[in-house]
């Protein structure tokens, strides 16, 4: 596997992009100035057809980097799906298809969506209706299709496995290997992680054509971006040290985290008994109401979101001024993924822990694997 050594004349402004006008154009009005580190190595690559391994976190650019060469890629004339990108979950599914929905919006490409928690039938009639190029979806949906005959991935051109450690945490490794079976030999391929697993390296080396593998430092956003604090609170205080925070803090938008769908929903309807308006965001919601609480959290209706894990992975929630750590997360690898909430593109953001006595021994073990220290606080005073 080449390296980053290998890779000559990385990207220093999008201008240099060899595209289309019309896809320049389309980078243009995205306000962009200089790609980002990931953006920077990835795509002179592959817009030279090239095999990448991305290893970069969450907030890093990722999207644009494999999203930009595939449209270039697409060529209007040709029938049947000419790339698919496979990611671990319906949130981030959508939001791939928005960003590539908005990078060729001087040269439509309509991505087709398929994904569990919604209607299969729409999918079906939009696979036979439609003649777009693009699928974008999650494994157990994109398998669910292929075994009932509604996918036909032989022709596929243009690869994308994104968070590719997270479908394998997720279970999703066999799913994953079976759909690669369904497409052609003779395709490039781009694999998006923030690590490299053994069984990730498996794949690369059975599925992909001598990639460059392109590493950017873990973590900078974090370590320079994020003010990390923790403040030692009675676990029958928490929501009220929650409370204190949002309230002294100045137009606040807030995640906060919960570890089971139980606690997130005990918690949401304890902020909303109290006056705080709040979206609750877990596995057991419907994509609909999911993206209606997105919406309304994007959207500034609501400014406190209280979520399990699935959304510390993936979704790009614009302006996150506070994460909040409820409940520790697992374990360091889950904080860093909760915190990348906040300080999205280079703004601002404060993490903050809620630590209880008794977790006292598990945050210092979280603590001692992070890049960047977290600092004890006290509490703001109650108005």
């Amino acid at each position: 596997m080449k390296t980053n050594a290998d890779t000559y004349n990385p990207l220093t402004t999008f201008a240099d992009l060899p595209v289309s006008e019309r896809l320049g154009r389309a980078v243009a009005e995205q306000g962009w100035d200089a790609p980002t580190p990931i953006q920077a190595l990835a795509l002179p690559e592959l817009l030279r057809g090239e095999d990448v391994v991305g290893l970069a976190q969450t907030g890093s650019g990722k999207t644009a980097a494999f999203s930009i060469p595939l449209i270039e890629a697409l060529d209007p004339k040709t029938k049947g799906i000419q790339a698919l990108v496979l990611v671990p979950t319906r949130e981030l599914a959508a939001q791939v298809a928005a960003e590539i929905t908005s990078l060729s919006r001087h040269a439509p490409v309509r991505p087709i969506v398929l994904c569990g928690g919604v209607s299969i039938g729409p999918q079906i009639k939009a696979l036979r209706n439609r003649s777009a190029g693009l699928v974008v979806g999650t494994p157990g949906r994109i398998l669910d299709h292929l075994q009932r005959g509604t996918l036909q991935l032989g022709t596929v051109r243009y690869l994308v496995l994104d968070e590719a450690d997270r479908m394998l945490d997720m279970g999703f490794a066999p799913d994953v290997g079976r759909i690669l079976s369904h497409t052609p030999d003779e395709r490039q391929t781009a694999l998006f992680s923030a690590t490299m697993p053994g069984t990730i390296q498996g794949m690369v080396e059975r599925h992909m054509r001598s990639p460059h593998r392109l590493t950017v430092e873990a973590e900078a956003p974090t370590v320079d971006t994020v003010e990390q604090l923790y403040y030692r609170v009675d676990g029958r205080d928490k929501t009220r040290a929650l409370r204190t925070l949002i309230d002294a803090a100045e137009e606040p938008r807030v995640v906060v985290f919960r570890r089971t769908k139980h606690g997130a929903t005990k918690l949401h309807r304890q902020l909303e008994r109290d006056g705080y308006r709040s979206g609750l965001l877990h596995g057991g919601k419907t994509q609909s109401q999911r993206d209606k609480t997105l919406a309304a959290f994007a959207g500034g209706r609501t400014r406190i979101l209280v979520a399990t894990n699935v959304a510390a992975r993936g979704l790009d929630i614009p302006d996150v001024s506070h994460v909040v750590n409820y409940d520790l997360p697992e374990d360091a690898d889950t904080y860093v993924h909760r915190i990348g909430r906040t300080a999205r593109a280079g703004r601002e953001g404060v993490a903050v822990t809620l630590l209880g006595d008794s977790e006292r021994k598990e945050f210092d073990k979280i603590r001692r694997s992070l890049p960047a220290k977290v600092h004890e606080s006290s509490l703001p005073l109650s108005a």
